[in-house]
């Protein structure tokens, strides 16, 4: 079995055809950016309170309506007492008591402030009171969407090769969520985003996958770890002004949708991977593909490429490093999307809290980039999640009056997590076979998205003791990190092609 970055050298790491490859396979990313948190703004609860018909009611009684423990919220006084009151002329808390006053649920509906946003979707259908648990459970269909997504892609991927479930996926995302707009319930909006989110991170983790197949040597590193994250978090970095200049909820998903129309030239422009035809069987192609890049290189490729490759067998004694890999996975997934989905609690402006957030990133993705140049894999990983799960930890330890030292805590905690992340992406697809990568990366993306469900609710044990979902995500990752030294390591050794080659790294 010949070597296929040996075999490719000629091309060297860094030629026009490698560039090209780079920045529209980053390019292709850059919508789930937006995407995946666009859901920040879309169900962003708004200010509100019970609404009051326009009837003929004193100032003062349109002022007191709304009892103070509960203002912006779910009740209000009895209308028909208050439109009698005020009729006899009683001043409230004056002539009446307040406190004794009968009160009543929304019967009308609701008033929501328009200082934020015009609308989001918990305006439009409704979603608060005895409706609000459609809040973030929305965030779970969605997410839902993606697990189901990751678990087809992978498999797909590798069936039927990387470029075509790319194109799908990225097609799949940008139709339905466009289609969203129309939509008449809450049941058919999640409906809608259950199915954009089928192609949200599959598309991303085609790329990836893609990417990490065609480039070798440094350049490799650079684009699994830098090029795709940092793509990803400019994609995020753009989110909050797409929010802040789009604040319709409709005009928002249009504002994100519209710009997949942009990727259809790529079809003719990204490449198939090579690694993954020869793992087919399909030599010719996998060699056309290489000649076509010495082309672009302007260097003389071979008259035979790859002259003693057969399509390698599959065994089946690779448990337990799935098992590992999907719990790191889901750890990471859980805080990542966790402490995102967390923003609009940083600061007082939802925008800056959503910048905040994804800028953290930047420093992150460039921090994994450093690592996988020069730290052991297992070592990198440990190191990053003692750090985010140590600072979160730190949190609850905090005087109230020291906000600003909580919030640097929290993005520390996600840096690491964030830093984590891209390292178990490219730390996954070093330790599978090119046969199995797709469906490994998939398979852990699928089980990463159970994390990303249940994040929006983990939030909500807040309201039970303040610091718990912090606590909660700390000791997720420190327990990770002490279990990454299960795994084997991956540093400075060439991409496994079989499964054979794969049992023989050593721990």
């Amino acid at each position: 079995m010949q070597d296929y970055d040996e075999v490719t050298a000629f091309l060297g790491h860094w030629g026009h055809f490698q560039q090209s490859v780079f920045f529209l396979l980053c390019a292709s990313v850059l919508p789930n950016g937006f995407g995946s948190f666009s859901l920040i703004f879309l169900t962003d609860i708004p200010r509100h309170h019970c609404l009051v018909p326009d009837i003929n009611l004193t100032e003062d009684w349109h002022q007191a309506i709304i009892p103070m423990e509960v203002k912006n919220r779910c009740r209000r006084y009895r209308l028909d007492v208050v439109k009698n009151l005020s009729a006899q002329g009683y001043i409230p808390g004056q002539d009446v008591n307040l406190t004794n006053l009968e009160q009543e649920g929304c019967v009308d509906g609701w008033s929501y402030s328009k200082d934020i946003y015009k609308s989001t979707i918990v305006s439009e259908f409704d979603l608060v009171c005895s409706e609000e648990w459609k809040q973030p459970f929305t965030s779970t269909v969605y997410f839902m969407g993606v697990l189901v997504g990751s678990f087809f892609s992978g498999q797909l991927s590798d069936r039927f090769g990387r470029k075509p479930v790319l194109f799908l996926t990225m097609a799949l995302q940008t139709l339905f969520t466009f289609v969203q707009i129309f939509s008449s319930s809450w049941t058919v909006f999640c409906i809608l985003l259950f199915i954009s989110g089928l192609g949200q991170i599959s598309n991303y983790v085609s790329a990836f996958v893609l990417g990490t197949e065609i480039f070798t040597g440094n350049v490799r590193v650079l684009f699994s770890s830098m090029g795709v994250c940092l793509a990803f978090a400019f994609g995020f970095m753009m989110l909050p002004l797409f929010a802040y200049f789009l604040r319709d909820w409709t005009y928002l998903l249009l504002g994100i949708s519209l710009p997949g129309l942009l990727y259809l030239p790529l079809w003719w422009l990204i490449p198939e991977s090579p690694r993954w035809l020869l793992s087919q069987g399909r030599v010719e192609e996998a060699e056309n593909i290489v000649k076509y890049a010495a082309k672009k290189n302007k260097v003389e490729a071979p008259q035979v490429i790859f002259d003693d490759y057969d399509s390698p067998q599959i065994p089946f004694q690779i448990a337990t490093m799935f098992y590992l890999t999907h719990v790191y996975r889901f750890t990471l997934s859980t805080g990542y999307f966790g402490l995102s989905l967390n923003t609009s609690r940083l600061h007082a402006d939802p925008f800056i809290s959503c910048f905040i957030s994804a800028a953290v990133e930047v420093p992150a993705y460039i921090t994994s980039w450093l690592a996988l140049q020069y730290l052991p894999r297992r070592l990198a990983v440990v190191s990053i999640l003692l750090l985010g799960g140590a600072s979160l930890y730190f949190i609850q330890l905090v005087p109230h009056g020291l906000s600003y030292l909580s919030i640097t805590l929290e993005m520390v905690g996600k840096f690491g997590i964030t830093t984590g992340t891209a390292l178990m992406f490219v730390y996954t697809a070093e330790l599978f076979p090119t046969v199995l990568r797709n469906t490994a990366t998939g398979m852990c993306t699928t089980v990463s998205r159970v994390g990303s469900c249940i994040a929006p609710f983990l939030l909500k044990l807040s309201q039970y003791f303040k610091y718990l979902p912090y606590i909660t995500l700390g000791t997720l990752a420190v327990v990770s990190a002490f279990a990454t030294v299960f795994l084997p390591e991956s540093f400075g050794r060439p991409l496994p092609q079989t499964i054979e080659q794969m049992h023989k790294r050593e721990r």
